[in-house]
């Protein structure tokens, strides 16, 4: 059987029989929603289902999300008991998540940690900082390196490394943008000097296998496009 290969730009990092780790290109949701658009966790059951000749529905478990705009790595469950192992190591936090942004501007620190209070409008699915006695204003936090800082035709730009220590919606956008380090690309909050997609990638996650136990890393490289070539060595 010749190899099955998802739809959507869709890429397959791993896959053992009880895990499957993907990358999600900008633009592809998470899940199905009422948009009808593609989604990560219909592309990879179609997958499973060609790639075995599975009859009937697949399982496979979405343990996380990335905003449609954000591109990464993705890690689903193939089974009920691996889905269960690993919402507990999220639940725990024992999960590395690490991002990648090209943000505007430079930084005078070369790494920092940015805490705020976060206040979410659901109606038009933003986000802001707001002062910590806000109603229903949640704590976020996460850590920064600074990999790289140029000077571009997008102005002053810094290629950062980002580490969350909570996971609050569009947390990264709207903190770095609240100091004046909007992402490029991003319309909502931040720079669009650059008219693509917008500049933040999962590009790492670490877990404990749910059965071997063992620790284990699924990355993706920086990518060879514009603007993400301009910080290529």
């Amino acid at each position: 059987m010749s190899e099955v290969i998802p739809s959507n730009g869709v890429r397959i990092l791993y896959e053992d029989n009880h895990l499957l780790v993907a990358y999600k290109p900008a633009g592809v949701l998470s899940q199905a929603d009422d948009t009808k658009a593609p989604d990560m966790l219909s592309i990879l059951k179609d997958y499973l289902k060609v790639k075995y000749n599975k009859q009937g529905e697949v399982f496979l478990g979405l343990l996380h999300r990335l905003d449609r705009p954000v591109s990464g790595v993705m890690v689903f469950a193939k089974t009920s008991k691996c889905a269960s192992r690993i919402s507990e190591q999220i639940k725990s936090r024992k999960m590395t998540k690490k991002y990648r942004a090209i943000v505007s501007g430079h930084f005078e620190k070369s790494e920092g940690r940015f805490e705020d209070y976060l206040l979410k409008d659901s109606r038009n699915n933003t986000s802001k900082v707001v002062s910590p006695t806000t109603k229903d204003a949640k704590k976020c936090s996460l850590h920064y390196k600074v990999i790289s800082q140029i000077s571009s035709v997008y102005g002053c730009i810094s290629l950062v490394d980002i580490e969350l220590e909570t996971g609050r919606s569009h947390q990264i956008r709207c903190q770095f943008a609240s100091r004046g380090h909007g992402l490029l690309g991003d319309a909502k909050y931040g720079n669009s000097k650059f008219k693509g997609d917008i500049c933040l990638e999962s590009y790492l996650i670490g877990l404990n296998h749910p059965i071997s136990k063992e620790y284990t890393e699924f990355r993706s490289e920086l990518r060879n496009e514009k603007p993400w070539d301009l910080f290529k060595s």
